[in-house]
């Protein structure tokens, strides 16, 4: 699944021919993904002004003129790609292809988006674990998608003294404490594992139990690995893209994850894998006391 950075990668490719667009047409090609379209979705759709387009934990929502947010989740598989009307084209620092004959009508090509920057943006999922719906923008923040969703990890708000006062007294895994969206919004297994070799602590250890100077150490890796990743364009692992198609560069610098038996690029040991919760955590168990 996307994370954190990997959906704001998705989000800044978006921006430029979505936020302050129209959308010009919009098409369906099927009841719904992990959930129907709400009623007359794509006409509904039809003609509304995008005013902003921002992230929200690992949903993108684009803020729409009358009152009304469409939110967007890519689920397991999903991608959002974006084509440039006629020739190849630059807008910003994306260079967006045009789109190939068929662009829209693969058989996993479940929306359509035609704006008036002009572009066409084609919602791809084969999994159909994705999500499309439309929320009362005043009650976005009690909407069930959102309700009880942690802290952005990016925000001046999440800082050492707040991880320490989530993290005192839990007496779950410090691993499993990062990856509980009530506690941080957004962020996944590749990044947690990633930033917690950065600060030097097993992901074994319990939350209630990490010393207040590795607490602080955590608090800085979380933000700079995220930081890292989106100016790499993300991971891309399996079925993630960037919104202009090309891949993510961040997987080539990964120090523990996915390197199960690979030497650790800190003390020469070995990266070990185990499972927590049913997700895979990488850590050098010389390094991550």
């Amino acid at each position: 699944m996307p994370e954190l950075p990997e959906v704001e990668t998705v989000r800044m490719g978006l921006a430029p021919v979505l936020e302050h667009h129209r959308l010009v047409k919009v098409e369906t090609r099927r009841g719904g993904l992990r959930a129907p379209f709400p009623k007359d979705f794509a006409r509904r759709l039809t003609g509304r002004h995008v005013k902003r387009l921002v992230r929200r934990a690992k949903y993108l929502l684009a803020e729409l003129d009358r009152g009304e947010t469409l939110v967007i989740h890519l689920g397991m598989s999903g991608r959002m790609a974006v084509y440039a009307a006629g020739s190849e084209r630059r807008l910003g620092q994306y260079v967006y292809d045009a789109a190939p004959p068929g662009a829209g009508s693969a058989k996993h090509d479940h929306v359509v988006i035609e704006t008036d920057a002009p572009a066409r943006i084609v919602f791809t999922d084969p999994r159909r674990f994705g999500l499309m719906t439309l929320v009362d923008t005043a009650h976005l923040g009690e909407d069930k998608l959102f309700e009880g969703l942690g802290i952005e990890p990016l925000s001046a708000q999440f800082d050492a003294a707040w991880l320490a006062h989530v993290l005192k007294g839990k007496k779950t895994a410090v691993k499993s404490a990062l990856l509980d969206q009530r506690v941080i919004a957004g962020l996944g297994n590749i990044y947690a594992c990633e930033a917690l070799f950065r600060a030097r602590i097993s992901p074994r250890r319990l939350a209630g139990k990490v010393r207040s100077d590795a607490v602080a150490a955590l608090a800085q890796a979380i933000k700079a690995v995220l930081k890292e990743a989106i100016a790499a364009g993300g991971s891309s692992l399996r079925d993630y893209k960037k919104a202009d198609g090309r891949l993510g560069d961040f997987q080539h610098h990964f120090a523990v994850y996915d390197r199960e038996g690979q030497a650790c690029p800190n003390c020469g040991g070995t990266v070990k894998r185990i499972v927590q919760t049913g997700r895979s955590s990488f850590f050098c168990p010389k390094c991550q006391a």
